[in-house]
C-alpha cells in the first residue's frame, strides 16, 4: 500500500547545542492519506515496513529521540507542533499528514485539538528513548544517532517513497 506521495515538504534543522537534529531532513507529508484513521495509518505504516507502535499525541515538551527514526501519522485532528527544538520553526499538521523525523530532531506539541491523535511507528527492530535537551547528555546521545541506520523504506512510500532518495 502506497500513500499520497505527491505533496512532501522537507525540512532541515541545524544542531542548536542542545538538540543535535539532522542533517537529514525531516519529511512531511500532507495529506498522504485521503480518509485517515488510526487503523488506516497503522495498514500504511506496517505494509510499508515501519511497524506501527502506538496511538497517543505528541508530548508538550521539547524532546528527541537518539535511538530511532520517527514516524508521526495524524489520525484524527490537528495541532502546531515545533521541530527542530526550541530553536526551530512551527508547523500546522492535520489529520492525514504524516512526518518522518530523522533521530535527534527536537519535536513538541504546541497546541492541538482535544480529538488530535498520533500513530507512531518506527523501522524494525528499533524503539525510541526520551532526551529532552538537558546538559550531560551529549555527546552520548550523539554516538547514538551515529549508528542509527538509514531505513530500507519509507513508511508512505515503500521502496519508491522519496526518504530513500531525500536519505540517501
Amino acid at each position: 500500500m502506497q500513500g499520497n506521495i505527491a505533496k512532501v515538504v522537507l525540512e532541515h534543522f541545524a544542531d542548536d547545542g542542545a538538540f543535535p537534529n539532522s542533517t537529514l531532513p525531516v519529511v512531511i507529508y500532507r495529506q498522504a492519506l485521503a480518509q485517515p484513521s488510526a487503523e488506516a495509518l497503522e495498514k500504511l505504516f506496517d505494509g510499508n515496513g515501519w511497524p506501527s507502535a502506538w496511538r497517543y499525541g505528541v508530548y508538550d515538551f521539547h524532546h528527541y529521540h537518539s535511538t530511532s527514526h520517527e514516524c508521526l501519522g495524524v489520525a484524527r485532528g490537528k495541532a502546531r507542533l515545533m521541530l527542530g527544538g526550541p530553536e526551530g520553526r512551527q508547523f500546522e499538521v492535520e489529520a492525514g499528514d504524516v512526518l518522518v523525523l530523522p533521530a535527534g530532531t527536537g519535536h513538541c506539541n504546541l497546541g492541538s485539538s482535544p480529538d488530535f491523535l498520533v500513530v507512531g511507528s518506527y523501522p524494525p527492530g528499533f524503539s525510541a528513548d526520551l532526551l529532552r535537551g538537558e546538559a550531560g547528555e551529549r555527546p552520548e546521545a550523539d554516538e547514538r544517532i551515529a549508528q542509527v541506520p538509514l531505513p530500507r523504506t519509507d513508511p508512505v512510500g515503500g521502496q519508491g517513497g522519496p526518504i530513500l532518495d531525500k536519505w540517501a
